[in-house]
């Protein structure tokens, strides 16, 4: 019997970290040949990049795709999904997969799916069916239109991935594999390395801490997204309270967020802040597991921590419509309601944990539908 040749692509470092345990469930598979193609933010060395630490891990890569252009704004995002496009086509006309799986909502991903689709190769796409507040979910959605199967996470986005006019018996709510890489898990965070590769004061893991992500809003602009970052570094650095800051993603805005951080970081010196591009998947997850709060607008506070019981302060636009779990409050770029809901989250302490988006063999069920699943090219609109 001849193997199903499925190519996983990673775009991202947080791609790989919440895709792990499905690379380990496809290479595990008898009846698949795993490839792997990397490229985007996930080859740069400022975004954390990935290719070292999938040797370590044991996972080879097929294609190192180097696309990115500069600049952190609209042009540059819109540059790279054009040069993205060329670029997954030439590799996949290479390996000619049997089936192309992407996952997420960003406009590295939108290239691989219209290469795919281009050439007849069938689309599998993990978390469609998500609305959330930026270009993102236009992309989400239009990723969904060119996928023929669908992992989505959870039963709403089941419903808007059949609504949309796909086929039902291809949209799987197998659950969210980033939840499913916590439960069962004991993670830690090692205090020497989080003060050891970022910069800033020098934050004690063995004593309350809080954890901020924030990311651009595509749709905002360059000002809106600087003077956001802005209030929220006032609105922390006033509460004193021990915090490792993580630097936003490559999104458009994201230089006005870094230089907000950069000069802030240079004239107050705040003693009780650390900043860091990124930490290893476990030690994430270690770092996260102990916070008092989290504060921004990242998925990581309406995914990972509605299962740890997590207090969050989500801010603005950005998972506006997500599902989300009782651990999460919601509030505006203003300084005195971000400051009020982080007493209000600290004073409330942990949350239960929540099952919105978890499924026990989440990725062992992706796996095997993947293997196992019939291919099609030939799109038909459901009604």
């Amino acid at each position: 019997m001849s193997k199903r040749k499925v190519c996983f692509v990673i775009t991202s470092n947080i791609h790989y970290s919440r895709s792990k345990m499905i690379l380990r469930e496809l290479r595990r598979r008898p009846d698949i040949d795993l490839q792997i193609v990397v490229g985007g933010s996930a080859v740069l060395d400022r975004y954390g990049e990935v290719l070292s630490v999938m040797k370590k891990d044991g996972f080879p890569h097929n294609a190192r795709l180097t696309f990115s252009f500069e600049g952190g704004d609209s042009i540059a995002m819109a540059k790279t999904a054009g040069i993205g496009i060329s670029e997954f086509a030439t590799v996949f006309d290479n390996l000619k997969p049997d089936i192309v799986v992407i996952r997420g909502d960003r406009y590295e991903v939108l290239s691989a799916a219209v290469a795919s689709a281009y050439l007849n190769i069938p689309v599998a796409h993990l978390e469609g069916g998500d609305v959330t507040g930026t270009i993102d979910e236009s992309v989400r959605h239009a990723v969904t239109k060119l996928a023929h199967i669908h992992f989505v996470t959870n039963d709403l986005a089941k419903e808007r991935v059949i609504r949309m006019g796909e086929d039902p018996s291809f949209v799987f709510n197998f659950g969210c594999p980033e939840v499913e890489y916590l439960s069962g898990q004991r993670f830690r965070v090692s205090n020497a390395l989080v003060n050891k590769i970022g910069v800033g004061d020098i934050v004690d893991m063995r004593k309350p801490y809080l954890v901020v992500m924030t990311h651009p809003v595509t749709t905002e602009g360059n000002e809106q997204n600087g003077r956001n970052a802005r209030v929220l570094l006032e609105a922390i650095h006033e509460l004193g309270i021990p915090t490792v800051w993580f630097w936003p993603n490559a999104d458009a805005g994201t230089d006005a967020i870094a230089s907000q951080i950069r000069v802030w970081r240079e004239k107050k010196k705040p003693e009780h802040m650390r900043f860091l591009k990124y930490l290893p998947a476990d030690q994430f997850v270690g770092l996260l597991s102990k916070a008092t709060c989290l504060i921004g607008n990242s998925s990581a506070g309406i995914k990972e921590c509605s299962y740890l019981g997590i207090p969050v302060v989500n801010i603005g636009t950005r998972q506006h419509g997500r599902m989300r779990g009782p651990n999460v409050i919601d509030v505006g770029y203003g300084k005195a309601s971000i400051q009020k809901a982080i007493d209000k989250q600290i004073a409330r302490g942990k949350y239960e944990s929540s099952g919105i988006y978890h499924r026990p063999g989440t990725s062992k069920n992706i796996a095997k539908t993947l293997a196992t699943v019939p291919l099609y090219v030939q799109k038909h609109f459901v009604d």
